[in-house]
């Protein structure tokens, strides 16, 4: 089962009203890619590579387009966490890395 986060959300929002002022178009085009590479982890939740800042086994990620899908795996649960640009910093608040780490203990 996929779940996107509150924060995960968010980022999808602001990733498409960022885009929407150059082109309503592709900023259409982009959200459904990531909307539809997100559904790929239903069925293949560790397709991702394990996230380097990370370094764990369960939150990896996925690259669409200019975008880091950051998502945390739980037995067939997959959780997307956020969203981030391939050009920002990129750090899981401390309370989404802890309960990470937690599972994998």
């Amino acid at each position: 089962m996929i779940k996107w986060t509150f924060t995960a959300k968010n980022d999808l929002e602001k990733i498409g009203d960022y885009i929407k002022r150059d082109s309503l178009y592709y900023s259409v085009k982009v959200l459904k890619d990531i909307l539809e590479k997100s559904k790929i982890l239903d069925k293949f939740p560790n397709i991702g590579r394990v996230v380097p800042e990370i370094n764990n086994q369960n939150t990896r990620e996925l690259i669409i387009y200019s975008y880091r899908m950051i998502y945390k795996v739980s037995g067939r649960d997959v959780e997307i966490l956020t969203l981030v640009h391939n050009k920002r910093n990129f750090q899981l608040d401390n309370k989404q890395h802890d309960r990470s780490k937690r599972q994998t203990r």
